[in-house]
């Protein structure tokens, strides 16, 4: 863990020394008590004009912080810039699955990511303060969540993305931290079956969120990936489903996210 430390100090002052366009936001989290960490990547023209400009949310997986991201995919400050927009990534705690946790009150990143975050970052930052101009998406852990804050959240997020997301948890009760989250299962069947994604359909108001998700055909989650794609198609729910070759891993996720990237910027042009 030392050596990691020591890797990701190095990395962000690299950064810092080389690019003035990769901010670390800190934010105070009242609904946890604690202060946590996000990667702001913020486009070349930000500096250069007045214009407000939308916000994509990315978040990492489970195991991951907020340094993942622009770690493992450097190319995220250039498609910042090709793509014209902020690309927040909120630390969003190793296994949080971006729950408010109803066992543990360290663990409420829904009310963090959709509430404490966009307040600030729309404080800070010249950003378009309306759904419109928001868009979430994010791998693994991250796209349950990004599918999750948008499912629940419809008024904030304009358009949603995920990357080999997890969304059907109840096949996993006893993988990362899940139970520490919800309780066991098999004491809490109904807690369950609310926060999984796949169950959440229902919540999805025709035409409220343009979606995208996408997943390799070696990826542990690729059969839930199907399945949602079904169920939206059974429901009549407008969304555009991707799958490829590839697996679990950072090598997919580095070529997922520039087509994610173009479907957001898509999206915010055609809502201007």
């Amino acid at each position: 863990m030392r050596l990691k430390s020591i890797f990701l100090f190095f990395i962000f002052n690299c950064i810092s020394v080389f690019s003035s366009n990769v901010d670390t936001l800190t934010v105070v989290s009242k609904s946890m008590d604690k202060t946590i960490k996000n990667v702001v990547i913020i486009p070349d023209s930000y500096q250069t004009n007045n214009n407000n400009y939308p916000v994509l949310y990315l978040l990492h997986g489970a195991n991951g912080d907020y340094t993942n991201w622009v770690t493992r995919v450097p190319k995220l400050k250039e498609y910042a810039d090709k793509y014209n927009m902020l690309i927040v990534c909120p630390d969003g705690g190793n296994t949080s699955w971006y729950f408010n946790s109803p066992i543990d009150k360290n663990f409420n990143y829904e009310t963090y990511i959709s509430k404490e975050l966009i307040k600030k970052v729309d404080k800070k930052y010249r950003t378009l303060p309306k759904k419109q101009g928001r868009a979430i998406t994010g791998l693994s852990m991250g796209g349950h969540g990004a599918f999750y804050l948008a499912f629940k959240h419809q008024n904030i997020w304009g358009a949603v993305g995920s990357m080999s997301g997890c969304f059907d948890i109840r096949q996993f009760p006893f993988r990362w931290d899940l139970s520490k989250r919800l309780g066991e299962y098999y004491e809490n069947k109904n807690i369950w079956e609310e926060n999984t994604v796949i169950n959440m359909v229902y919540r999805l108001k025709k035409n409220s969120l343009k979606l995208i998700f996408d997943c390799g055909v070696k990826d542990i989650f690729y059969k839930q990936n199907k399945s949602l794609h079904k169920k939206l198609i059974e429901r009549n729910i407008p969304h555009d489903y991707i799958e490829r070759a590839g697996g679990h891993s950072w090598n997919y996720w580095a070529n997922s996210i520039e087509y994610q990237l173009l479907f957001f910027y898509n999206y915010f042009k055609s809502v201007k």
